[in-house]
């Protein structure tokens, strides 16, 4: 059993207007998704099969800004988000497309494994675009002036250090413990035509007496 990608990323917005011109129509992601309810709001653009999602609500704040890698004592949290391209000419373009909207860039930076575009979205979210240059043939691909006992370990997950399950959920308790805020999305999605039930959702609906 492995996780298959990362599926989304969730920050927080105070100008969902400007971050949409962002994301949708500067950096080309598609506005997948989006809930809201009550003044607040939970959108998602996605890019390939990745998204980043924002909620936006009133009193929220823009991050405070910190450069990339920069070191903090801050309880921060996050660093930043980092997209690929697949050629110099793409990554060149990205540049170009940045420096006409008036986007502040720095780079590109030569990283010896990538090449790197920096820069921050409206709400001081640091944002990269980066061209690989070397695929790993062999993992862990590590160079370090000390390297970690861990990594000798290996690049695959090593078992025996968290507890094996005991206790499986049978297949009538696969079940939502209670509607969440985003529970009228499924019903309005489906009646406007704009989603549909994904394979296996009518069985899952119907163990929780959803009439589908």
């Amino acid at each position: 059993m492995a996780l298959s990608r990362i599926d989304h990323l969730a920050f927080i917005t105070p100008d969902l207007t400007a971050t949409t011109r962002f994301y949708r129509d500067l950096l080309g992601m598609e506005l997948s998704l989006g809930i809201g309810h009550d003044g607040f709001r939970h959108y998602f653009f996605r890019s390939g099969l990745n998204y980043i999602a924002f909620f936006a609500y009133e009193g929220a704040s823009s991050m405070t800004r910190k450069f990339h890698g920069t070191r903090t004592s801050d309880p921060v949290g996050f660093d930043h988000v980092a997209f690929t391209v697949d050629t110099r000419e793409e990554f060149f373009a990205w540049k170009d497309k940045l420096d006409a909207a008036g986007v502040e860039v720095t780079g590109p930076i030569d990283h010896g494994a990538f090449w790197s575009l920096y820069f921050f979205d409206p709400n001081n979210i640091p944002l990269e675009i980066a061209w690989n240059l070397i695929e790993v043939a062999k993992a862990p691909a590590v160079v370090d002036d000390e390297i970690p006992a861990i990594v000798h370990e290996g690049a695959e997950a090593q078992p025996g250090h968290w507890p094996e399950v005991t206790q499986r959920t049978a297949l009538a308790d696969m079940v939502p413990a209670k509607p969440g805020n985003a529970f009228a999305l499924r019903k309005e999605l489906l009646a406007s035509g704009q989603g549909r039930l994904t394979d296996g959702a009518r069985e899952a609906l119907a163990a929780i007496g959803e009439d589908v």
